[in-house]
């Protein structure tokens, strides 16, 4: 394919992330459909982001960028608000189709009531009336798995994976306890390792687990699991997709890969099983991410003229993030969340510079954090904000520690110098000699 783009036998090109560099010799359009989308950025080196690329060659070949979404990141719309962008709205949905109707069930609520599975008695209410109808349901948890972690409740002992500082996720299929980073997996425990006890039980759910709850209640309705586990031979997206709509399969069940961009007539119902998930990330972003999550699949029931509804099971029903997706009120969420991030002095009124260090030893990759953090707080200036070394959300991949140190700036060719400098002075210096380092501006994670 890249040859024939190369010699000029194709005149558009569709695809992911890297179809930003296809080598097409004159430009006119480029278009990113879901443009706030963070798998737009790479987070192996090179550290792109497909955006900031689209941005270079369009003004290269003199073309036009068109960034396309339901919620735009709030970068995007600041610079459309502010007059940097040219901003069109399209104020009806595609067909004249109304919005779904949305509600809430309480989970602890329905703990009140003794039901101590995931699915809510509205939701399997709601599940019951659209499969009786002939009409079909996506459902919504963005976590693959049965359990997030078993947990001894003699000791607290939580098995974690020996080579990165995550809990390994328990996996109903294969009986096993995986790593969700390395692959790493080892058997599921009988007895705790460090007590002996038997009292072992399994926290959390993924949507191994949510499909054996639905076998369990709709024993007679057809299923159809999406996500990283049943979805890994080439080609499985679509086979599993063109089954949906062929076979009128009732339930879709999958995590981010079924939340947006789907168009199945039938389908009138969506559930979200976690609607908190999202929100209870340590990130300056979890709000913007858990708005447009939620307010992207909620808009996949109803597309095709009947009347569409959503239920979103939550633990805080209150939450003011979930009523404003669920209204689909982008606006009123923005007007809120860019205020927040002027009173903080976040993206897009700065741009985070991120530092990631790694290596085998422990000690050795904190000493060069500090030296490092010593060193930019010589060359940065006064209105930067410079941060001490930190533990990287994930603190050792893959038996590497990692450690981070950040600074709020204002991008530019000076501050993108004075990085490459301090990069290539680290490397450079034999105390850093088995630690790694990389440089990027606002990460995604």
């Amino acid at each position: 394919e890249w040859k024939r783009i190369r010699t000029g036998r194709a005149d558009v090109v569709v695809g992911t992330r890297s179809a930003v560099f296809a080598p097409l010799g004159k430009i006119g359009l480029i278009v990113i459909d879901e443009e706030q989308e963070s798998s737009y950025k790479s987070e192996q080196s090179p550290h792109y982001h497909a955006r900031d690329v689209a941005k270079f060659r369009a003004v290269q070949h003199g073309a036009l960028l068109l960034l396309a979404s339901a919620t735009p990141a709030l970068e995007s719309m600041y610079a459309a608000r502010s007059g940097k962008y040219a901003y069109f709205r399209m104020e009806n949905r595609f067909g004249g189709v109304t919005l779904p109707e949305v509600s809430f069930a309480d989970m602890k609520a329905e703990l009140k009531r003794g039901n101590e599975t995931h699915i809510s008695a509205p939701l399997a209410a709601a599940i019951r009336e659209t499969v009786d109808a002939g009409e079909q349901c996506i459902l919504f948890l963005n976590r693959r798995g049965a359990s997030r972690y078993m947990l001894c409740r003699s000791c607290g002992y939580v098995p974690r994976c020996e080579a990165c500082s995550v809990a390994l996720t328990y996996h109903s299929a294969n009986n096993r306890l995986m790593c969700h980073y390395c692959s790493r997996s080892v058997p599921v425990y009988e007895y705790c390792p460090q007590c002996g006890s038997g009292y072992i039980s399994r926290e959390g759910v993924g949507t191994q687990k949510i499909a054996e709850e639905l076998s369990a209640l709709f024993p007679d309705v057809g299923i159809i699991r999406m996500d990283a586990d049943t979805t890994g031979g080439v080609h499985t997206h679509e086979a599993l997709f063109d089954r949906f709509r062929r076979e009128k399969v009732p339930i879709l069940l999958g995590t981010q890969m079924i939340a947006k961009g789907l168009d199945f007539e039938s389908v009138t119902l969506v559930g979200v099983i976690d609607g908190d998930q999202a929100l209870n990330v340590p990130d300056f972003r979890a709000n913007e991410r858990a708005f447009s999550q939620i307010t992207q699949v909620v808009g996949r029931a109803g597309r095709g003229g009947k009347q569409g509804r959503a239920v979103i099971q939550t633990y805080s029903p209150d939450n003011e993030i979930l009523k404003l997706a669920a209204a689909q009120d982008y606006d009123r969420f923005y007007s809120e969340e860019i205020a927040l991030r002027r009173a903080l002095r976040y993206p897009p009124f700065c741009d985070l510079l991120r530092f990631l260090l790694t290596g085998i030893e422990n000690s050795r990759v904190l000493a060069a954090a500090r030296l490092l953090r010593d060193a930019l707080a010589t060359l940065l200036r006064a209105e930067d904000v410079l941060y001490d070394p930190a533990p990287a959300p994930v603190f050792k991949l893959n038996n590497k520690y990692r450690y981070q140190v950040a600074v709020k700036t204002e991008e530019s060719k000076r501050v993108r110098d004075m990085v490459a400098e301090v990069v290539r002075r680290f490397m450079a210096d034999r105390r850093f000699a088995g630690v790694t380092i990389s440089a990027e501006f606002n990460p995604q994670n």
